[in-house]
């Protein structure tokens, strides 16, 4: 059963870097919602939209194991004052681009480095170099259900902002609701203003990073969450356009996204209980043979408002609640002290994956006039990622002894 942490400063961590990943990934997962719109009013043409949110894909995951080393050497807090300040800019300075050069600066890069530097990578780490080991996974699932549920919030919001104040209105709202996250994070890092002491081998960051890329277990985590990152940007960028393709309205989109948010709060909560139960591979592969199954089903099925809640429901599921297992499994190989560096580079192949699937999904619908081949792709990818967890070598779970029954003689 999952159990919050509820000593007062274990909950105070938690729940400060899960706001904190309510806005940067709740914002950021939204950004499809004005792919349409901005194409109506500037006409950059879909393509270059994509291509645009696709750097941004990449760029969010490229800066993730730099922020990560950042924050192990320097302590998170002015790693997420800088993430979340650039964010907001990035945003507020979008409405002024009519070029797709122009939009790859503000969302590709600004806005992407600003949510990627205030996101897992350093929120994981500053809070598990706080945390006792027994709560560090129960903790992740929490601060990932915190993405989950920002999105839950910001995709239905943002949709009735757009559709009353205009796309250009609500990218300016988006950049004052990310300066909300300022207060969230003088609460995480108050204690950890400088790197948490650890025992480790006595390697320094260099030598742990080149022995880490020799990892086969480690590479092989690296190839699902490619896949995982491939499978969620293609439908956070290109649900609304598969929506508009079956002639609904645009509220279908909101609120599918807004559904996965609600359903992945769920997952991440049952994710993070089960890191202390289970070996995280299994958990792995489990859910992205799930994915397989699910698109298959989608596929099958007529195009339908209730066809695509319960396709966001089932896919919410699993959405983001890869993060615990993942970052378990990279601790467990090696260990708490540069958490945030070895976490942010597996972060990085997510996002190398989800530049594919933000722009081949772009690349798609203007090519072919629909997504299927790219819904063939995800299906396959999501098989693959399911079979490659399960050779990665992790240790058993060590469960604590039953107490003797007072019966016992």
């Amino acid at each position: 059963m999952f159990r919050l942490p509820w000593r007062p400063d274990v909950m105070v961590v938690t729940l400060a870097a899960a706001g904190i990943l309510m806005v940067t990934m709740g914002a950021r997962q939204s950004f499809g919602l004005f792919i349409s719109p901005i194409n109506s009013s500037t006409g950059m043409g879909i393509a270059t939209i994509s291509f645009a949110l696709a750097i941004g894909q990449f760029a969010w995951g490229a800066i993730q194991p730099i922020a990560g080393a950042c924050a192990d050497r320097y302590g998170a807090r002015v790693v997420l004052i800088a993430g979340v300040l650039i964010m907001a800019l990035g945003c507020a300075i979008t409405p002024f681009m009519g070029s797709g050069f122009g939009l790859t600066v503000s969302l590709g890069l600004l806005a992407a480095i600003g949510s990627g530097a205030g996101s897992f990578s350093v929120l994981i780490g500053a809070a598990s170099q706080q945390l006792p080991p027994e709560s560090r996974g129960t903790a992740s699932g929490v601060i990932n259900a915190g993405g989950s549920f920002g999105q839950f919030v910001f995709a239905p919001i943002l949709q009735k902002l757009i559709q009353s104040f205009g796309w250009m209105g609500a990218m300016w709202s988006v950049a004052l609701m990310t300066l909300a996250a300022l207060p969230l994070i003088g609460k995480l890092t108050r204690s950890n203003e400088a790197p948490h002491p650890h025992v480790d081998s006595g390697k320094g960051l260099g030598r742990t990073v080149k022995d880490s890329l020799k990892n086969r277990s480690y590479l092989l985590l690296h190839i699902g969450f490619f896949t995982c990152g491939f499978h969620i940007a293609f439908l956070v960028t290109h649900l609304p356009g598969e929506v508009d393709l079956c002639g609904l309205p645009p509220a279908v989109a909101s609120w599918s996204l807004a559904i996965i948010g609600l359903a992945n709060i769920v997952g991440s909560l049952v994710a993070g209980s089960c890191v202390a139960k289970y070996r995280s591979k299994y958990i792995l592969a489990v859910m992205y043979g799930s994915r397989a199954l699910l698109i298959a089903w989608y596929l099958m099925m007529p195009r339908t408002e209730w066809t695509f809640y319960l396709f966001a429901a089932g896919l919410g599921a699993t959405w983001l609640a890869t993060v615990p297992p993942t970052a378990a499994l990279v601790g467990k190989l090696f260990g708490m002290r540069y958490l945030s560096t070895l976490f942010g580079m597996t972060l990085l192949s997510h996002q190398i994956g989800g530049f594919l699937g933000a722009w081949l999904g772009g690349l798609a619908i203007s090519q072919f006039g629909d997504y299927s081949w790219m819904w063939y792709a995800d299906m396959a990818l999501a098989a693959i990622a399911a079979l490659v967890n399960l050779p990665i070598r992790e240790s058993a779970i060590t469960r604590a002894p039953a107490k003797p029954s007072l019966s016992a003689s």
